[in-house]
């Protein structure tokens, strides 16, 4: 009798041990998937990062280019309301000045609104005056920095009502 209780304890031993050895050749495969995954959210992550980082120093100047603008607008506006006849070296130096600020900005990702001639987009422009579809004047030009306006060009457009009263 006890060599069935043996017996029966030893099959019981053989079958728990086989199921250990199963289990235990399972982890392997079980670690490496882990692994795996692991490594592919480290990749995603250092991925993201990277990303966020990028956007962070494509915008970090924002603050600085919208302060330095309203200087480079005000030199182009005093070339503009200059004498077309006047040839001073002062306004040289302006134009030379508005040169050097037109190439930093562009330097740092700026891209000048062209506004005149176009038709009027409240994304990128503000209008003072008209009713118009087409943009007449341009008053203060508009930035645009990696895609975003940064300050929105400010207009005046054409009257719509004009056209309107000539077909009358």
């Amino acid at each position: 009798m006890t060599k069935n209780k043996e017996s029966e304890t030893e099959k019981k031993d053989k079958k728990s041990s086989r199921k250990k050895v199963g289990i235990l050749k399972d982890k392997p495969e079980n670690f490496k998937e882990s692994y795996k995954r692991a490594l592919a959210d480290y990749q995603n992550l250092l991925k993201r990062t990277a990303k966020e980082k990028q956007e962070f120093a494509k915008y970090a100047n924002e603050n600085l280019i919208c302060d330095i603008i309203p200087v480079y607008d005000n030199l182009k506006m005093v070339i503009a309301h200059s004498d077309k006849e006047n040839h001073d070296s002062w306004l040289n130096g302006v134009k030379h000045v508005v040169k050097q600020f037109k190439d930093l900005l562009k330097n740092f990702g700026v891209e000048e609104i062209k506004a005149v001639g176009q038709l009027f987009d409240p994304l990128t422009m503000e209008a003072l005056e008209g009713s118009g579809e087409k943009v007449k004047k341009e008053l203060r030009s508009g930035y645009i920095l990696g895609g975003k306006v940064i300050i929105a060009a400010k207009v005046i457009l054409e009257d719509g009502d004009k056209k309107t009263e000539n077909k009358k």
